[in-house]
């Protein structure tokens, strides 16, 4: 097979709605995202009145399953370079920023930073607790030396970044 000893064959056919990989037969169902997944993502940034077809929720589980795999076959194949079996954030974010995806890159590199700063602020938190409760928060402070976040709040580093302010998310650049 060459360089690449996991490259792959898929044929894919269109009366059964499965895919063949090197003899492996994929299911649709199992090859794409959840369709209530991806309809849920695609409702949190339009009006709450807005309405989307089934025909846009199914284009849309197609473009992101394939979005998903393309990067994630790029992040692969530099761990098999680097003779790792686990691809992590960095790997991610690297092949993004590879495959020319730099505007999504950057603000995944900021968001994966705080996520770790996050979780590891939590981890040492817990360690240090006793109660055995692991709700004990007092003298945590979130990455930006803030204390935690209300009850009810998000502490969720993805609205740390404000991404759901359109001014933040990388624009189209018509193509």
């Amino acid at each position: 097979m060459g360089e690449r000893e996991a490259a792959f064959n898929i044929n894919y056919n269109f009366s059964d709605n499965t895919a063949e990989e090197d003899g492996i037969i994929i299911r649709e169902q199992d090859r794409l995202l959840p369709i209530a997944n991806v309809g849920r993502i695609m409702k949190q940034i339009l009006p709450s009145n807005a309405k989307i077809s089934k025909e846009a929720k199914e284009t849309m589980q197609e473009c992101v399953s394939e979005f998903v795999s393309f990067v994630t076959g790029e992040a692969s194949d530099k761990c098999h370079k680097e003779k790792r079996k686990t691809v992590n954030g960095d790997d991610v974010c690297w092949a993004l920023g590879t495959l020319g995806f730099d505007d999504y890159a950057d603000p995944l590199k900021r968001y994966l930073n705080k996520y770790r700063e996050l979780d590891g602020g939590r981890a040492n938190q817990n360690k240090g607790n006793n109660s055995g409760d692991g709700n004990n928060i007092e003298g945590y402070h979130n990455c930006e030396g803030k204390p935690p976040p209300a009850p009810g709040s998000s502490s969720n580093p993805v609205a740390m970044l404000k991404l759901n302010d359109r001014s933040s998310v990388p624009q189209s650049r018509g193509f």
